[in-house]
């Protein structure tokens, strides 16, 4: 089973949840719910559609690529991919990937506001998404760590850390490659995001990135699932306007 059917199915089951609540205060007898009965009843197939979507196992799969990624994490749980053609050559798209900051992403500090209530709700410290450094910037504190880079080609990024939790949990400190490597607790996930370059005819370059995340504990996968279903459609979006920056980067610089 793919991540899409179990995102398809949260997303239906709360669309579903939301038109059945809605009914229960004012029955939409133009969709066909004309009385809290039956009001009644679409919530809960909204609700249980929901909770078969989160619940929806996450198999391993593996990669036979012979991109960088694939030699840091060939087996994954979950993954997500995004391109974008962009009018400039590899090289000038990689120098300037590299520079992009939280401030440049469209929407980021808003989904980050989103994403970090809960955790300002409890009284839990929240990290500054305004900050000018660059995103691919790695922070070894901070759980993340650069893996392998092949300038023009590829750069691909190391992170760990319990990513479900309000706060984003306390993240583990990692100095190289071969930390994020031999990192094996059970209630910790892993990822890697990935960058990479391929060119095209007339001038214009695809730029791709890829995340993948691989949960060693089945508890760990299931609350994962849970949480990756849920954030999934504020997930794409930053990615697709992360790209959009590079993007604007890329082709106005000379």
């Amino acid at each position: 089973m793919s991540d899409g059917l179990g995102i398809a199915l949260v997303y239906a089951g709360l669309l579903t949840g939301l038109l059945g609540l809605v009914s229960l205060l004012r029955p939409l007898k133009f969709l066909r719910i004309p009385t809290r009965r039956k009001a009644a009843i679409v919530l809960g197939l909204g609700l249980a559609t929901c909770l078969l979507g989160m619940a929806l196992p996450a198999p391993v799969r593996r990669s036979a690529g012979n991109q960088l990624i694939d030699r840091f994490m060939p087996e994954y749980h979950f993954r997500e991919v995004h391109s974008i053609l962009i009018r400039a050559p590899p090289d000038r798209i990689f120098r300037e990937m590299q520079s992009v900051t939280p401030g440049e992403v469209r929407w980021l500090r808003t989904l980050v506001w989103i994403r970090s209530a809960p955790a300002r709700l409890v009284g839990l410290p929240v990290r500054p998404s305004g900050e000018p450094r660059p995103l691919l910037r790695p922070e070894p504190g901070g759980g993340s760590v650069l893996l392998a880079e092949e300038h023009p080609r590829e750069l691909v990024l190391g992170l760990v850390g319990p990513f479900w939790k309000p706060a984003g949990g306390p993240r583990p400190r990692l100095e190289g490659p071969q930390d994020f490597l031999i990192f094996d607790r059970p209630d910790h996930a892993k990822a890697t995001m990935s960058f990479w370059l391929h060119e095209e005819v007339g001038g214009w370059s695809r730029l791709t990135t890829e995340t993948r995340v691989f949960t060693p504990d089945p508890s760990v996968r299931r609350k994962f699932a849970v949480y990756w279903r849920l954030i999934y459609p504020g997930s794409a979006l930053i990615r697709r306007m992360w790209l959009e920056a590079i993007k604007q980067r890329a082709e106005a610089a000379t």
